[in-house]
């Protein structure tokens, strides 16, 4: 059974989700808006991120996995990924922290 974060746990897992870099645009994975919720596992006492890519066909899901390991190193003690495809990602996810950024690596956005 899966539970609401705190505020808290929430601001903590997403500052820290920030530091998790899309690997192809050296974009992070949050103002990407590749994450769509996070929850909390009350039975394996866990996070989960329910997160997407920008592309399905993506090779690069161990790189994100590993990134997202080493952010929340001080945040959590166990956290799964749970790969979501629906709804698609869109650029229309992108936050406007996110759309600064792609603008300013010369990307039309």
């Amino acid at each position: 059974m899966t539970a609401t974060l705190t505020d808290e746990k929430y601001d903590a897992v997403t500052e820290a989700l920030k530091d998790v870099m899309d690997p192809e645009l050296g974009i992070n994975v949050v103002d990407l808006g590749l994450i769509y919720d996070l929850a909390w596992d009350d039975e394996n006492d866990a996070l989960v991120i329910h997160m997407t890519l920008t592309s399905a066909g993506c090779p690069l899901t161990d790189v994100l996995e590993d990134q997202t390991a080493q952010a929340l190193d001080n945040v959590v003690d166990r956290f799964r990924i749970n790969w979501v495809w629906m709804p698609p990602w869109g650029p229309e996810k992108i936050s406007d922290d996110g759309r600064d950024m792609m603008r300013a690596l010369g990307f039309a956005i």
